[in-house]
This record gives C-alpha cells, structure tokens and sequence, in this order.
C-alpha cells in the first residue's frame, strides 16, 4: 500500500487526559502528535476545530479513558454551549470545576440528566453505551433503522439504551466493535470518542451501518413466509424453501431478521434449524489496488500485480483446508473500498483479509498486519495470528500488530485484517517479493494464520 505516513502508532506514555479550556487555532490542518498518523483524519479535524487537546504538546493519547465530565466538555464545544463555570444541578460538580458550565448547559439542553441520587459522577470513566446516550441527544438524532447487536436486548422504547445505540448506527456513527457486538459496557477511549464525535459533526466520515451475520439458519419446510416485520401481520414480501440458508442478523422473540438470497426481512424461528455439520468458514481475500490504481510502484514492481498474485495463492491454500473463499478480485479491475467493505457480509462471509505491499523511505522493510479500533475484538486475533507466521516465513523485521482504520477495516462490520507483504521501497523486501518462492511462503504464511484464527474461533 502506498503511503505517505509512517503507519506507525508509538507506544503511549503513562500520563493524565488534559482537555482545553480554550480553543485552539493552528497554523495548519495537521497535528502535532506523534503517537497518531497525519492520515487519522477525525482527530485532525477535532484538533483544527479547537474541540480537543493532547496529554501533552505532542501525545495525543488515544488509548486512554474518556470521563463523564470531559465527555461533556467536549460536546458542549462541538456544540457551542456556555462553558462559563458556575452552580451546576449536580451535588458532586463544584462550581469552579473547568467542566460545571458545559455540563449546566447540557442539562439545560436535555442532553444529560445525572444519576437518580441527584449526582453526576464527572470522574467516573463513560462507557460506550453512555455514549451512544450523549450523542443520540446532543445531535438530536432521530431516525432509527432494523438494526440489531448481540449484546443488546431489542427494546423500541424512546429511552432504551437499543434505541440510542440504534440512532447512532443509523447515523453513521458506529458499526459497533465487531461480529455482530457493540460492546455497551466497554471503557470509551479517546481514538473512539474522537472518531464517532467527528462522525457526529462531519458527514464525509460517516460510515454505512451494516448487520454483521451472527449465525446461519436453514429453512425446514417449503413455501416459508419472509416478512416485513416479526410477526404473522406484516406483510408477505417473498418465501424460501427447505435447505435454503438464512444469514441471521439478530433475533426478535420467535424471529429473526436476516437474508436468504435476494431476500432481506423476517423468517418465523419455528421453521428454522441448524445445520448439522460442522460450521462454514467463509473468508474474504481482498487483492488490494487494482485497474486505474497501481498502488505502490518501485524496485520494478507494481503492488496491485504483487497483492493479486499472493491473493489467488492463499485462495488455492485455503480451499485445500477446507475453507470457502470470496475473491473482491481476480484480474485487474478496480473496486471502491465501500465496495470491498461491503462485500463480505453482503455474500454471507464471517471474516475479511486484504493483503497490501508497502511503500516508505528505502531503509525500511518488514511486514505488519492491521485491524481497526472501531470494528477490534476478533479482528486483533485475525491480524496477531497472521502476522505471527508471516514475518517468520518472509525472514524480515516483524513490525507487529496496529490499529488502523484504514477504511476496508472501519468501515467493515466482519472481522478483519489488513496484511502489508514488506516494502517494495526496500531493495531486500522487493528482491523476495519479486520471486514465487517468497510470495508462495508469503501465501502460505496468510493462509495458516487464517485457520489458526478459525481454530481459536471454534474453541
């Protein structure tokens, strides 16, 4: 992959969140922190907006806790309230605290109440579900759609914590943490806040909700009704017949929503089953670049020729183990990367790899595999178990496992890892990328990585 940062995340320092006071105007459109990329594009925006600050001059701290009171904060900046301090409703927020009129304010506005004990808990870490909380109010998100996560209980109710979850999905603020979860009780990190507030503020980096498939199902009978709606009294919009395969999205009270062929609605449970064999392992390889784009180009080669020839060598590995494969390409063609995000869970996959060369200054080499903070979970498992094999098999530098949201992998709701092969910048990386032996041990580098994350899986 051709790119103009390092891609590197330095490791952060231990340090205290500190949030500004006052907003900031610099001189230009990047930051200056050195533990994220010029390319994690929300946090510039926030930063050239004056929404937030770093733990320091240059740490931005993306692994740390956001607290209740700096969440306040900083959606009363993105919003433009009062931060004058004063008295606020809350027995536990002193009227000098630099948080007391953003949080008053909030209050004014609807958009935080506090606890029933007359207190706000400002120090306490907000978890992700609070989030979705704050944000569904502070935007006046409105418009829920058929969303559904396996950690929350449907519930249509206005103050349900579904129905907050649900708004922010819709609006293209989450895709939840990955397989199907959103993960409501999770400690929120200042690299996730950052992302789903500049979400939140700025349509050009929403996402497309997507309902990952949690489970597959198989039609009993003929002639089975697929519904509008969970029950009897929606409206018939197709039927399957026995054998055929529902790909589960969730599940309400005797039905599941979900998609079977060209049918997406619901399906009565009392005509579904499990398969009785052993459970599908469906992968997506995608061979990145392609057509118009080249990728990286250097030591006389061409990434997107390199990404496709190790791409239908692993196909060829994983099918002998037993594992179906989704190929995004096969031939020089271009694709979009929603296209490619997509393209898993609209064909019924349960785990996507794209596979990259890299490109930086000629003294660096070595292999590194990504996954994404907004879609993690099983998806660091994926990248570990395949980056483990394949510095070992490409005998180069191991540069580890990162987060990245690189957009096949924030934008993708299935598990998913981004693998770049070495750096075609690097003389020694290109020399073994350029034989089949290297992209054969490469290939099958990959493709034992993937059976080793399936194993896991079914453990």
């Amino acid at each position: 992959m051709n790119s103009f940062a390092s891609k590197v995340m330095l490791f952060l320092v231990a340090a205290v969140l500190v949030i500004s006071s006052i907003g900031l105007s610099p001189a230009s459109a990047w930051t200056p922190f050195k533990d994220v990329s010029s390319s994690d594009v929300e946090i510039d925006y926030l930063y050239d907006r004056g929404l937030i600050k770093g733990i320091s001059s240059n740490q931005f701290g993306p692994d740390y806790s956001v607290t209740r009171e700096q969440a306040a904060t900083l959606i009363g900046r993105a919003l433009g309230l009062s931060g004058t301090e004063r008295k606020t409703k809350f027995s536990d927020v002193s009227s000098s605290s630099y948080s007391s009129g953003y949080i008053q304010s909030a209050v004014d506005k609807g958009i935080i109440t506090g606890y029933p004990d007359g207190t706000f808990k400002p120090k306490q870490t907000m978890t992700r579900g609070e989030m979705a909380y704050l944000l569904s109010r502070a935007f006046n998100l409105t418009k829920t759609s058929t969303v559904f996560f396996t950690d929350i209980k449907q519930d249509s109710s206005s103050t349900s914590l579904y129905t907050a979850v649900n708004k922010i999905a819709t609006a293209g603020i989450s895709n939840g943490t990955g397989g199907g979860s959103y993960s409501p009780n999770k400690e929120l990190i200042r690299e996730e806040f950052a992302i789903f507030l500049a979400r939140a503020l700025e349509p050009k980096f929403k996402v497309a909700f997507q309902n990952a498939t949690i489970a597959k199902l198989y039609s009993t009978t003929d002639n089975l009704n697929v519904r509008s709606g969970p029950s009897t009294s929606y409206k018939v919009i197709g039927q399957i017949h026995t054998n055929n395969e529902v790909q589960v999205y969730g599940y309400s009270g005797n039905w599941v929503y979900g998609k079977s062929g060209s049918l997406t609605g619901y399906f009565s449970l009392s005509y579904l089953a499990k398969a009785t064999s052993k459970p599908s392992r469906v992968m997506v390889i995608d061979a990145g670049h392609g057509g118009s784009d080249p990728g990286a180009v250097a030591n006389g080669l061409v990434e997107k020729e390199v990404n496709l020839d190790v791409s239908l060598r692993v196909e060829r590995m994983l099918k002998a183990k037993g594992i179906n494969v989704l190929m995004i390409r096969r031939t020089d063609v271009f694709y979009t990367l929603d296209y490619r995000a997509a393209y898993g869970v609209k064909n019924g996959a349960d785990a996507f790899v794209s596979i990259h060369a890299n490109a930086y200054t000629p003294g660096t080499s070595g292999s590194e595999t990504f996954y994404s903070a907004s879609v993690a979970n099983d998806s660091k498992q994926l990248a570990t178990f395949i980056q483990n094999r394949l510095y070992k098999a490409m005998e180069h530098n191991n540069r580890g496992v990162k987060e990245y949201d690189y957009r096949v992998l924030a934008a993708n709701p299935l598990p998913a890892a981004l693998v770049e092969l070495g750096f075609l910048t690097n003389s020694g990386d290109a020399a073994k990328l350029a034989t089949s032996t290297y992209r054969e041990r490469a290939a099958s580098a990959i493709a034992e990585g993937i059976e080793d994350y399936y194993d896991w899986k079914q453990q």
